[in-house]
C-alpha cells in the first residue's frame, strides 16, 4: 500500500533504509531517524519553488503493516502551457527486494499520476549498472532514451494523446 509520508515513519523509515548497499548507484548513505525526521520536515513543508510539487508515499506491506521503502515524485512544469512533467523515484529496503513491491508501487505511482491531466510525461533517472530498477521503470510503461544527466539513463512515458 502507498501511504502518504509523516514525520512519524522517520524511526522505522531509518532501519529500511539501513542498509548501505542501497546507495552504491545513487550515493550518499543511510540516516539515522532524527536526520531522516528533519530531511521529512522539510519535504513535508514543500518545495520552495511554488511552480513544483513535493510528493511522497511509503510502501506499507499488507501482509504485515511493516514498512518497506518509498516512491516519490516531483512534479515540474511541463514543456508546453500548463503541462506538467513528474519525475519519480522508489527505493526498497533489502529484506524486501526481489518480491516485486517496486515494480507494483512504481505503477501505481505512474498510473496516478497520468491520471492527472496537466500531467503529460513521467521521467526516472536510473544507473545504466542498475538493471532491478531499469526493470521497475520498465514495468512502469518507461522507455529508456538516449538522454544522460549525472551518468543516469532518463526514462520516460508520455501521456498517450
Amino acid at each position: 500500500m502507498l501511504e502518504p509520508l509523516r514525520l512519524a515513519h522517520a524511526e522505522e523509515m531509518a532501519v529500511v533504509l539501513s542498509d548501505p548497499a542501497l546507495y552504491a548507484f545513487t550515493g550518499g548513505g543511510p540516516e539515522d531517524a532524527a536526520a531522516l525526521r528533519a530531511r521529512y520536515a522539510r519535504v513535508l513543508a514543500g518545495a520552495p519553488d511554488p511552480g513544483v510539487s513535493w510528493c511522497n508515499w511509503v510502501l506499507r506491506l499488507r501482509s504485515d503493516g511493516r514498512l518497506a521503502g518509498f516512491v516519490q515524485a516531483t512534479v515540474v512544469p511541463g514543456d508546453a502551457p500548463g503541462a506538467l512533467t513528474a519525475e519519480v523515484a522508489w527505493v526498497v529496503g533489502g529484506p524486501w527486494q526481489g518480491r516485486g513491491l517496486a515494480r507494483e508501487a512504481a505503477r501505481a505511482l505512474v498510473a496516478d499520476l497520468l491520471g492527472h491531466p496537466e500531467v503529460t510525461a513521467v521521467v526516472a533517472h536510473v544507473h545504466p549498472g542498475h538493471a532491478a530498477s531499469a526493470a521497475v521503470a520498465r514495468a512502469a510503461g518507461l522507455a529508456p532514451t538516449a538522454e544522460r544527466q549525472g551518468g543516469e539513463v532518463k526514462w520516460l512515458r508520455v501521456r498517450e494523446p
